[in-house]
């Protein structure tokens, strides 16, 4: 059944603003192409105001103020607030509040964009309408004690518009006058608002319906490399719940999150410090007890009998998995009491966990459990 609010229930400040940037995107924006064309410089403002917010939200909003996953310079705050602003997502402080209730209470009523109540409100529906009651900002004192978090807070709507709209606007007049003017609030503002949301809105609707789920399935959220490259490497959702305080969502060296290599860089020039990082023996050994766990029910549980030989590799695998994690226990209670070991040995046990994690998941998807 299809998701509804009677009528009375609708946001309409949020309404009219979120579905007329998206009609003027689809039909101001091809007329002044088609009128006047596009050249570098506005190519280049649009790239430059989607990249700068975009990395507000995800750097700042998200990574940064959401689950302080490292501490930044005033600099750097100030920026990601102006810009963050000007995606017009809301000011900081309740952008924040929303996310930290949405982990806490992932997939249930009070999750603010609870993707079982359909995809459609978890993308967006969930912002047109009005709440009961807005939920109070007890959980964000300790960003209230920020003065640029309350600067932002206090005159968010200015900002927005004049960072988000203006600016643009009269970039793109000093480049090619009226015309320029008209092109650059329509190309760096109206679509690039469009695009910065949805790219965000993705995060709460396809990262939790389309991708893996390698290191948990006790909520819907869900790794995807495609969904990465859209949201500045916020698609690997999976892990990110379940190490929420990373300042990283790409773990591994190839995958595709810009937001990680800014957050690095910005350390790199001392506008970061205390970068929080899961250590990888953690990571890989909950890869392993996830593995482990579902190769279990898959075998314990399964309606129709598999094939003998598919249910005898399933089986090997639980197995091997379960030496894996019995010597890794051992190695580390050897550690304890002898601290020169080689390390060899412990590199050597987790790339043997890694191997193995991946071959069971990819037997779980043979045998129609998907992971």
């Amino acid at each position: 059944m299809p998701f509804r609010l009677p009528s009375a229930r609708i946001n309409w400040t949020n309404s009219s603003f979120l579905i007329g940037t998206a009609l003027l995107t689809f039909t101001a924006v091809p007329w002044y192409l088609w009128h006047y064309g596009v050249d570098a410089f506005q190519i280049g403002l649009f790239l430059t105001f989607f990249i700068a917010t975009g990395l507000s939200i995800t750097l700042g909003y998200h990574r940064l103020f959401a689950h302080m996953a490292f501490e930044a310079r005033w600099p750097v705050r100030l920026l990601t607030l102006l810009f963050g602003a000007a995606a017009f997502e809301n000011n900081a402080l309740t952008w924040v509040s929303d996310h930290r209730r949405h982990h806490k209470h992932v997939d249930g009523a009070a999750d603010p964009y609870d993707i079982t109540q359909g995809f459609w409100y978890a993308h967006m529906g969930w912002i047109l309408f009005k709440l009961d009651s807005e939920p109070p900002l007890d959980n964000v004192a300790d960003l209230q004690k920020d003065s640029l978090l309350r600067f932002q807070s206090r005159f968010y709507v200015t900002i927005a518009v004049v960072v988000g709209f203006v600016i643009p606007a009269l970039l793109g007049g000093l480049h090619g006058g009226w015309i320029g003017a008209l092109g650059g609030l329509l190309l760096a503002g109206v679509a690039r608002v469009t695009a910065v949301q949805h790219m965000t809105f993705f995060i709460n609707s396809l990262c939790h319906t389309v991708g893996r789920q390698p290191y948990s399935d006790r909520c819907s959220a869900r790794d995807s490399w495609f969904m990465a490259f859209f949201t500045f490497g916020e698609g690997y959702h999976n892990y990110h719940h379940e190490f929420q305080h990373d300042y990283r969502n790409g773990v591994k060296w190839w995958h595709w999150d810009p937001t990680k290599w800014s957050i690095w860089t910005l350390e790199k020039l001392r506008l970061a410090r205390g970068l929080r990082r899961v250590p990888e023996e953690k990571v890989l050994l909950m890869q392993l007890a996830e593995a482990r766990r579902r190769l279990e029910a898959r075998l314990a549980s399964s309606v129709s009998p598999l094939q003998g030989r598919m249910r005898l590799l399933l089986q090997n695998s639980g197995d091997k998995l379960h030496r894996l994690g019995e010597q890794w226990a051992v190695l580390k209670a050897e550690y304890a009491e002898k601290k020169d070991v080689r390390m060899a040995h412990a590199r050597a046990a987790l790339a043997e966990i890694r191997h193995e994690v991946s071959h069971a998941f990819d037997l779980l998807e043979l045998a129609g459990a998907p992971a």
